[in-house]
């Protein structure tokens, strides 16, 4: 059994992971079992004898480790020695050189903690270890075999029922560069003796990456991927892959893991457009920004919606009425009628005129009639460009018009002398310079921004009523607000307001100045495209990680070596390899017609739960926002086990689930966590004090762990007075580094996504009652926790959480 020898790393999460209490077999630190022994009990001295040949075998592995780096420096260094000028070639092969081995030795540095976690053996006694890298000897045989390798799989996948040729697991666990302790898993006849066929793998692993106190970020979990996840991480890129999965089946750390593996199988069609991870806020992103750099991945962008517009960067101060109006897919036809809106023509019976030439022997009144500005209008239009570059044709068709009937007029009044193309030509581009002929095109086809499109929309009753004919006039009123004027700041954008401003973005094109239209920009790039690629041809570069298209942006002068992450941030346009999408379920229409154009090749992976939507538009089904767009190309796998929500807690949230929706299931808790739930009344009158009485009692409980207080929106302001100048006491609020802080004061839609040890729950009445949605949010709230959960309140307690132990 050899290994087989792979480069790169992996990305890691606090998983959510779990197991049935017995439902594997496997050895912890006092019971060791020789995998093929069928259980019997090794002596002391054979579990010590075991761990030294492990860490003598991990040793090697480091030494290793530490040459490769010391090789990747080296040549790293030499590469910056070299000349910087040389030819166009030599460049380029310096540069690509400079990305091949700054990837490799970012990724032999990620790669220091937990390098080998395991290792498999067949029948016949052949081992291959498993790590977070491959690596070989001198002689080019594999030494560690990477977690992504398709070698490695039966380490995630083998059961006693199917163990697929693997007669033995080992499961290490590591302090440092030192191997602490291991868990064999055996897949003997007497190991399947009474129990299920279907059970996970490395149970104690599972169980210590549980029951550790949570740290505020994302951790890694790589060593203990179970089955049913490696099913959902090894899945095809092509097409859409939906992973629905309820509270702490690991769907984050799934979708982690999976941008990983299909960096590692396909990179050379990912690393050029990379991978974009969605994610439901900022606090969010941050708790998971160190999983994939830890495993040497740079070319995956993280970002949530409200990010995804340059320059601008949401806010979630958007009222649920507002928020609900601007999700619907219907505002990408407001929007359009919003803008031609703005495109003025005059009435049939009352023309406009206009003056050109003042001061000066020319100066003509001109008589501009309603079907002149149609002509125009009509002649913009069949550009088929966005509203701004279509507008030279609008101009030109104007100006051309209006400077023959000038040569017209004029060879009258001279009594018949007539003028020739060349002159008509001149006076058309004299007539484009007069202030009162620039006055006319802004009436008839104004240059917009995205921003100002909506700013204006946003602030004109009239326009808005225009545009919404099948709007109601509440869902109107929504979205009015105070046009700014020239004092006033400029306009604070919502996440809601992203995949508006993107969508006008599209509608209108780019400014004159900014950049240069699709259509002349691809005939500007093609000759340099097609130079780039007979250099690459003949400079045999396949080995090479760049392409032609980054080779044309650098003959151009383009910083095209900068990260990948720095270049999409900065293009609206970018379109992406693959797009992942955490907490899917809550994002709205016009959320999903943004990430559709910046993934037009269709791969995504999608992950939420349907029972935990909460946002106004949010979605009821997964084919609300996939039919559209990727009909018949997408499909839908359940993760259906709960690693991370005790046994205790989960009965408690049953209640609330069926008021969610009586169909849904929620997962199988594995473990239980040897705490009961409880509650708490306390008195109306004396709320604050006795919530700060509380928390103080729990903080002094929480023995270096982390917790949330989560509340209805209603209660932030009376959460945070009250709870002020308690020592480690953030509100979400406070920015991406609130989970620092040991308590954090959250939402429930705050709390999407992340875990805590401890999860105090306040007033659930209010939050059932805050939107129709409420029922939802509770779910999420009471859902956490890793530990212990209680629940607070003075109103009186929901019927549905009547299982609540009361202190």
């Amino acid at each position: 059994m050899v290994p087989t020898s792979s480069s790169s790393s992996s990305p890691s999460s606090e998983l959510e992971p779990g197991l049935e209490p017995d439902s594997v077999v496997s050895a912890g630190a006092g019971n060791g079992t020789n995998p093929g022994d069928g259980g019997a009990q090794p002596s002391d001295g054979w579990r010590a004898g075991e761990l030294r040949a492990e860490n003598e075998y991990v040793g090697k592995l480091y030494d290793r480790l530490e040459a490769q780096r010391e090789l990747a420096t080296a040549r790293l260094r030499e590469i910056h020695l070299q000349d910087k000028g040389g030819t166009i070639q030599s460049r380029m092969e310096r540069d690509t050189l400079e990305i091949h081995h700054t990837r490799r030795l970012s990724e032999l540095y990620a790669a220091e903690y937990g390098l080998c976690f395991g290792r498999i053996e067949n029948a016949d006694g052949e081992r291959r270890y498993i790590g977070r890298i491959a690596l070989a000897d001198d002689d080019h045989e594999p030494l560690l075999t990477d977690w992504r390798a398709s070698a490695a799989e039966p380490f995630y996948r083998a059961t006693p029922a199917a163990p697929g040729g693997v007669a033995g697991r080992r499961h290490l666990r590591s302090k440092g560069r030192t191997i602490v302790d291991f868990d064999d898993d055996a897949f003997g006849v007497s190991a399947l003796e009474g129990r299920d066929s279907s059970e996970l793998s490395g149970e104690t692993a599972l169980l210590a990456s549980l029951t550790a106190a949570r740290t505020g970020r994302m951790g890694d979990i790589v060593s203990t991927i179970q089955a049913e996840q490696d099913r959902v991480i090894r899945s095809e890129l092509g097409g859409v892959l939906v992973v629905q999965g309820g509270p702490g089946t690991g769907k984050t750390v799934v979708a982690l893991h999976r941008a990983a593996y299909l960096l590692y199988t396909h990179r050379d069609r990912l690393a050029k457009r990379g991978v974009l991870v969605i994610g439901p806020n900022t606090t969010f992103l941050r708790y998971i920004d160190q999983v994939l750099p830890a495993l040497g991945e740079s070319e995956v962008v993280l970002s949530s919606i409200g990010a995804l517009y340059p320059g601008v960067t949401g806010t979630d101060t958007e009222t649920p009425e507002a928020a609900a109006v601007k999700g619907d897919v219907r505002m990408a036809g407001v929007l359009a009628a919003g803008l031609d809106g703005l495109r003025q023509l005059p009435e049939p019976e009352e023309p406009w005129t206009i003056t050109v030439g003042r001061r000066s022997p020319y100066e003509e009144e001109l008589l501009i009639s309603r079907a002149l500005c149609e002509r125009a209008h009509a002649a913009a239009r069949r550009t088929g460009e966005p509203h701004n570059p279509a507008r030279p044709a609008l101009v030109e068709r104007l100006s051309s018009e209006l400077a023959l009937r000038i040569a017209r007029d004029r060879g009258a009044r001279d009594q018949g002398a007539s003028m020739d193309l060349d002159a008509v030509v001149d006076l058309a581009d004299a007539l484009v310079v007069e202030p009162e002929f620039r006055a006319l095109t802004d009436r008839l086809w104004p240059l917009l921004s995205p921003e100002q499109l909506l700013t204006t929309l946003f602030g004109s009753p009239e326009l808005l009523a225009m545009a919404m004919p099948d709007f109601t006039e509440a869902e109107r009123a929504a979205l009015l607000r105070e046009h700014p004027g020239p004092d006033q700041a400029a306009a604070v954008w919502t996440t809601a307001d992203v995949p508006l401003l993107d969508e006008a973005a599209e509608l209108l094109g780019a400014l004159p100045g900014s950049t240069t239209s699709r259509r002349a920009e691809a005939a500007a790039e093609a000759a340099e495209l097609e130079f780039a690629k007979i250099v690459l041809d003949d400079f045999g570069v396949g080995l090479v990680e760049m392409d032609a298209q980054m080779l044309a942006r650098q003959y151009r002068g383009e910083e095209s070596l900068r990260p990948l992450a720095e270049r999409a941030a900065e293009d609206r346009t970018w379109g992406f390899g693959h797009v992942i999408v955490d907490e899917a379920q809550e994002l709205s229409p016009m959320d999903w017609r943004l990430l559709a154009r910046r993934c037009p090749g269709r791969s995504m992976t999608i992950v939420g739960d349907l029972a935990q939507t909460g946002a106004p538009a949010g979605l009821s089904s997964w084919g609300e926002a996939l039919d559209e767009y990727t009909a018949g190309r997408w499909r839908t796998v359940e993760l259906t086990v709960n690693y991370r929500t005790p046994a205790e807690i989960m009965r408690i949230t049953e209640g609330v689930l069926r008021a969610v929706d009586p169909a849904l299931t929620a997962p199988s808790a594995v473990r239980s966590g040897g705490l009961r739930p409880w509650s708490l009344r306390i008195p109306e009158s004396d709320r604050g004090a006795a919530l700060r009485t509380a928390v103080e009692k729990e903080i002094a409980a929480l023995d270096g762990g982390r917790m949330a207080v989560i509340h209805a929106p209603a209660c932030a302001v009376e959460l945070v007075d009250g709870l002020a100048g308690l020592d480690g006491v953030a509100a979400f609020t406070d920015g991406p580094s609130a989970l620092d802080s040991p308590v954090v004061l959250m939402t429930a839609a705050q709390a999407k996504g992340l875990e805590f040890d401890a999860v105090l729950v306040v007033e659930p009445a209010e939050i059932l009652a805050a939107h129709t949605r409420g029922a939802n949010d509770l779910y999420v709230a009471l859902t956490r926790a890793t530990r212990s959960l209680g629940v607070i309140h003075s109103r009186e307690l929901p019927e549905m959480l009547a299982g609540l132990d009361p202190r």
